[in-house]
């Protein structure tokens, strides 16, 4: 009984997360949902409302940031069990996304309106290709294990956990964050940036770089040797080659 728990719960903040990432979609593009980022009840006062978001996005990336952290699982793992901690991390990510839908103040001055149609469909097509982008990363790296849903099932099982390897396949060959590289076109792409979308957005993109920098440490210690090599030859997120790869592919050009 107590394994079959375990995998209702984690098949439970599974369903809880895929809501929340559709309706982010919603949220951030302004479709198809009752409050979206340019759509609700303004607060009294410009500062207010800048105050109010701000807490917001800071209360999601120090949660999303600091649970991930390998010293913080280490101490989190001994009050909440192995086979859920992945589970009630996505759930309390999903939880603190959830509030910021809720409570977000639309600040609506227009920093930019694209009336062109075919700047509009560029725009609404890297849109989307971002939240594609997101969405195919997370398959690329194993998106069950990424969300929870491997743990709880091979607790199940009775079968002990074991970390899946890392390939670098498809986006990964291009980017080592192909991932933050999906989030940071779609919060961007849009043909109508109101200032609290642009709020929204930097501070969201700085709160992305911050954290590959802690993930490209966590990988360091976990991978060693082989994130170095891995990390000389793909970009970070700009999909630019690296001029150390080129070089050592002209090096042995010229050595053969």
């Amino acid at each position: 009984m107590g394994r079959i728990l375990v995998l209702l719960y984690g098949v439970v903040c599974y369903v809880i997360f895929l809501a929340t990432f559709i309706y982010a979609i919603g949220f951030v593009g302004n479709l198809l949902v009752p409050k979206s980022i340019d759509n609700g009840a303004p607060a009294a006062t410009l500062t207010r409302a800048l105050i109010l978001n701000i807490i917001l996005l800071s209360i999601f990336a120090i949660q999303h940031s600091v649970m991930a952290r390998p010293a913080f699982k280490k101490i989190w793992t001994k009050f909440v069990p192995v086979s859920i901690e992945r589970s009630t991390y996505v759930l309390l990510s999903s939880l603190a996304l959830i509030l910021l839908f809720w409570q977000w103040r639309p600040i609506g001055d227009v920093i930019w309106d694209v009336q062109n149609a075919a700047g509009q469909y560029v725009l609404w097509t890297l849109f989307f290709i971002g939240w594609g982008m997101v969405l195919l990363s997370t398959y690329l790296i194993n998106h069950f294990d990424l969300f929870g849903l491997r743990q709880v099932y091979l607790y199940s099982k009775g079968v002990d956990y074991h970390h899946v390897g890392f390939k670098a396949v498809l986006l990964y060959k291009i980017v080592r964050h192909p991932i933050m590289l999906g989030f940071i076109t779609a919060f961007w792409a849009t043909p109508r940036m109101t200032a609290g979308h642009l709020l929204f957005a930097a501070v969201t993109t700085v709160y992305i770089l911050v954290a590959i920098q802690l993930e490209e440490r966590d990988s360091l210690r976990f991978m060693g040797d082989e994130y170095v090599e891995y990390r000389s030859q793909v970009a970070m997120i700009l999909p630019i080659p690296k001029r150390r790869a080129q070089a050592a592919a002209a090096d042995g050009a010229v050595d053969g």
